[in-house]
């Protein structure tokens, strides 16, 4: 550390015209200030007995200027330092497969030992501009990657007492109960998360996802009409039977957890996943504001070539869906989220222990190799242990995590181009780019 310095405990009357006056309390503090290491992750960790450490900051990418944050001096000795990873820059590997594929960006982090060891961020941001080139600090929407971070929240509240996997719809939705049909009523949180709880594929046959789109309500309220009106017809199957992939079903599994906890989906994931992970860029819908080009946008494949999709509702699934599949973040964090699937599976954490981990990733018996939020999968590059994967798409984006905790490697690949057809060039791209990352880096 560069320099310490203290700010004072005072006390201030705080007054507010019309209101109650409230006493503000300010505590005392210390200004840490270091220099960064341009292209290097750079994490504050504290100790009390210079021994055993904790992260005090999530690790931030260094630009080369001091940075100042402030840290509680009010808890008792507390010791600092700055812990630095050198970050491999991965634009040369990426340009060639970014230009091969004609897709307009690409993004990729690498994580050895529970560290995101390289980076990269290449292209436009909107294809057709030379002058919007994407950063390491932009955000990109990761589509049905959403999944696993709901099961991961579901095990969080598992943990905390709040929920049980055998937690079913009829015990959180006791009044809704007499309008399910019946087979709906026994359906268990698991089953909604390991996508085995008879949840259709296909909400457009029915008018439901078109119900979705028009509801102009609150998040929440769009998925407790996605309930209502899912289980008012049978299950496509006996229900914890066979495996089918589902939005609606994680849907449902996310407004159980809102509803036991009585605050919206996207405000839990947040407090109980975003924040302990470090994840501050973490947000839901579209990362790009309508009109301006401050964040990649997404495309759709057209013609052969990336159309742009204008940022807005329409660029982007119903806000109800949430819990399958609307969380953007920056390449680093979801790194960091990634990092962290990577050291639950092979030992406790402070957000989950092994046991629950491990819990996550492993597939459900005839499942077809599906998990919570993951595929399971046999590669020989994961030996001696398995390998973990799901991607995600809006059809307009496209993401793709890859780990195997044996090596302690994850990678991630992202690209803000998709498409329904058999000709996804954000797909193929982002396979390469996981494929030559693990050459690279599992040698």
């Amino acid at each position: 550390m560069n320099a310490f310095r203290l700010v004072a405990a005072i006390g201030i009357l705080l007054v507010t015209p019309g209101l109650a006056q409230e006493a503000l309390k300010i505590r005392p503090a210390v200004e840490l200030e270091f220099p960064t290491v341009a292209q290097a992750l750079q994490q504050v960790e504290a100790s009390s007995d210079l021994i055993t450490w904790r992260v005090h900051t999530a690790a931030a990418l260094g630009d080369g200027q001091p940075r100042r944050l402030l840290a509680s001096a009010g808890g008792g000795t507390e010791f600092y330092r700055v812990s630095t990873v050198a970050v491999r820059d991965l634009n040369a590997l990426l340009e060639p497969i970014r230009a091969a594929n004609r897709v307009p960006a690409l993004a990729c982090a690498v994580i050895l030992s529970n560290q995101v060891v390289g980076l990269g961020a290449v292209g436009q941001r909107r294809f057709g501009t030379t002058n919007a080139p994407v950063t390491l600090a932009d955000r990109w929407h990761h589509g049905s990657l959403t999944k696993s971070m709901t099961a991961t929240l579901a095990a969080v509240l598992v943990r905390e007492g709040r929920i049980q996997w055998t937690t079913t719809l009829a015990d959180v939705f006791p009044e809704r109960a007499a309008s399910m049909n019946p087979a709906w009523r026994t359906v268990t949180l698991d089953w909604l998360c390991s996508n085995r709880s008879g949840a259709p594929e296909n909400l457009t046959a029915n008018g439901l996802w078109q119900e979705l789109w028009d509801f102009k309500g609150l998040p929440r309220d769009g998925r407790r009409l996605l309930m209502q009106r899912v289980t008012a017809r049978a299950p496509n199957a006996t229900p914890g039977t066979r495996y089918e992939y589902s939005n609606a079903g994680f849907s449902m599994a996310g407004h159980m957890l809102e509803t036991v906890m009585n605050r919206p989906w996207e405000d839990l994931l947040t407090e109980k996943v975003f924040v302990p992970l470090g994840m501050s860029s973490a947000g839901f819908g579209v990362p790009a504001s309508p009109r301006y080009i401050d964040q990649p946008w997404g495309h759709q494949w057209l013609n052969g070539a990336a159309s742009p999709v204008e940022p807005g509702l329409n660029a982007d699934n119903p806000p109800a869906i949430g819990p399958a599949g609307t969380v953007h973040c920056s390449i680093l964090d979801l790194g960091r989220y990634a990092a962290f699937h990577v050291a639950v599976h092979n030992a406790d954490t402070e957000l989950l222990p092994m046991a629950a981990g491990k819990r996550l990733h492993t597939a459900v018996p005839d499942n077809a190799s599906y998990a919570y939020g993951w595929n399971e999968v046999d590669r020989p590059w994961a030996a001696p242990g398995k390998a973990y994967t799901h991607s995600g798409s809006n059809l307009m984006w496209f993401s793709v995590i890859w780990f195997a905790p044996a090596r302690g490697f994850a990678v991630v690949a992202l690209c803000n181009v998709a498409s329904s057809t058999a000709t996804n060039p954000g797909a193929a791209a982002t396979d390469q780019v996981a494929g030559r990352m693990i050459q690279e880096f599992l040698k």
